[in-house]
């Protein structure tokens, strides 16, 4: 008998450009074919040098834009927003948004420079769009995203990443459920609104973990690839932690966790026993330009 077909996985890897050793991390895993897209950070003033060495890698990889709008710099003036020329945390982001209180043109603004600098470079628009914590499908921001893809026209991505995921599938995985549930809600109306639009979305969204967990990794993303959805998404986060990457962000160590774990033995085996196989945005049925 045939081989039963396996179910397509993309497995996408947040933060590229952030450091040159998260950077060098994701570019191993796509060149060995562990992984099958990465969202870069074009904030980051590594993303210049950072993209010409993942030109040579990318091959059937998507590559797209990780929308940035915590901790970091943004890369033009956001008075209101960013008024010492640094990013809020996510808590006062989400907050801010919640209760309408964010200001939506500067916002707006910096998502086109933030598209721009991500096509400048690139040379063709992002094969998808997602958010640094999340943040693209928060009120607020994910009316402003609309408007510059809007404007983008032609240039805009077919994919956006949609954190939705059924509460039952979540319950089923077992892992972080009550952080996974309210990334979920907050993401409900922002697939609406996008597949009002006319965007394509992955339906199956995992990877969300607590960082503090002492849990293996092999097991965490062996709930990861179950009870998924029909066009499933899983993030992760893999990366070489150093100096520079301890003074940015709080996810260190982990990063080279789930680098060596994606890198070794462990993870095809499981992609085999679960019937998935890694795949990019396009076995959704979306073909992507560029």
């Amino acid at each position: 008998m045939p081989a039963k077909p396996r179910t397509p996985l993309v497995v996408c890897a947040d933060d590229y450009a952030l450091t040159p050793g998260v950077s060098r991390g994701i570019r191993e895993l796509i060149a060995a074919g562990r992984i099958s897209a990465t969202s870069v950070m074009t904030v980051c003033p590594w993303w210049r040098e950072e993209a010409a060495a993942l030109s040579e890698v990318a091959g059937a990889a998507d590559i797209g834009l990780h929308l940035t709008l915590t901790d970091q710099k943004p890369l033009g003036a956001m008075p209101t927003f960013a008024p010492a020329g640094r990013l809020p945390r996510v808590d006062r982001l989400v907050r801010a948004s919640l209760l309408g209180r964010l200001p939506g043109a500067e916002i707006e603004a910096e998502i086109e420079r933030q598209l721009v600098a991500f096509v400048d470079i690139w040379k063709r628009p992002p094969a998808h769009i997602d958010g640094h914590h999340h943040v693209h499908q928060l009120p607020g921001v994910r009316r402003a995203l609309f408007r510059a893809l809007e404007r983008a026209g032609a240039g805009r991505p077919k994919y956006l990443r949609s954190c939705h995921e059924t509460p039952a599938r979540i319950i089923a995985r077992g892992v972080a459920s009550s952080k996974a549930l309210v990334i979920s809600t907050l993401g409900l109306n922002f697939a609406r609104a996008a597949r009002r639009r006319g965007f394509a979305l992955n339906d199956g969204f995992s990877g969300v973990y607590d960082l503090a967990t002492r849990q293996h990794v092999g097991d965490l993303f062996a709930r990861f690839i179950r009870n998924l959805g029909p066009r499933p998404l899983a993030m992760c986060h893999p990366g070489y932690s150093d100096a520079s990457l301890a003074e940015l962000d709080p996810m260190t160590e982990q990063r080279d966790v789930e680098r060596i774990f994606l890198a070794g033995d462990e993870w095809p085996r499981l992609l085999e026993s679960a019937g998935v196989a890694v795949a990019p945005f396009g076995a959704f049925g979306v073909a992507l330009d560029g």
